[in-house]
């Protein structure tokens, strides 16, 4: 029987959108949020379009933001590293530390953390399990400064809400930005910081206009369409 309410308030929430519409960031965010008809805090994402090429190596968009709101939720992090460097992590803030008992859990499937860092040191021990985390999107990386000795810098950066993202195949570059709870004020203060990061980022070769769309949406709700030439 709940089914068909949740279809209702759903149905409810899309009227409150005007589909043919590009929306003022800020007004997009307060519809977002207004549209939310569901009992759990849900996670808001920005979904952009760019003007590139991902398959040319000079049009491949990557990098990282710290959200000046965080995203709302604690951060799990997994930090392989040995000697005084684990000593280091861990009072830092690691929640894990990846010795040879957690490297074989994450071999049998488990995978209670976020976000994975580790010493250029441990990529040997790491390296074995790029199959494992690099589909999920954890793989320790030195490009968006998840590969380090400087563990107390990293882990606070992560835990404040360090976002790093990838243009996909089709040009699109997706992001969650916090949760519904924040208010539209504070998910367009992350919203900007995204976005002003993504346009510091545009490749030279890109052609014509660079964020062609930019649509938000939370967990359950509609997709907003932010109009990219209102963006401040």
């Amino acid at each position: 029987m709940k089914m068909p309410k949740r279809s209702k308030n759903h149905t409810e929430a899309l009227k409150k959108v005007d589909r043919t519409v590009q929306y003022d960031p800020l007004n997009a965010l307060e519809l977002t949020v207004s549209s939310s008809y569901v009992k759990f805090d849900e996670t808001v994402d920005v979904a952009v379009r760019l003007s590139v090429d991902p398959r040319h190596a000079d049009q491949m968009v990557r990098g990282t933001v710290i959200l000046p709101n965080g995203l709302g939720k604690e951060v799990k992090v997994l930090v392989f590293a040995k000697g005084e460097k684990e000593k280091e992590a861990l009072d830092a803030g690691a929640d894990f530390i990846a010795d040879e008992d957690t490297i074989k859990k994450i071999q049998d499937g488990w995978f209670g953390f976020d976000k994975a860092i580790a010493t250029p040191d441990m990529m040997g021990s790491v390296g074995k399990l790029g199959r494992i985390l690099g589909p999920r999107g954890l793989m320790p990386n030195a490009k968006t400064g998840t590969v380090t000795f400087e563990l107390e810098k990293a882990i606070n950066e992560v835990k404040a809400g360090k976002i790093d993202f990838r243009v996909e195949k089709a040009g699109i570059v997706h992001v969650p930005v916090g949760k519904i709870s924040f208010g539209a004020q504070k998910l367009a203060e992350n919203v900007k910081a995204f976005l002003d990061k993504l346009v510091a980022l545009k490749p030279a070769s890109s052609k014509g206009t660079y964020l062609k769309t930019i649509t938000v949406s939370s967990t359950m709700g509609p997709g907003i369409k932010v109009d990219p030439l209102l963006l401040k």
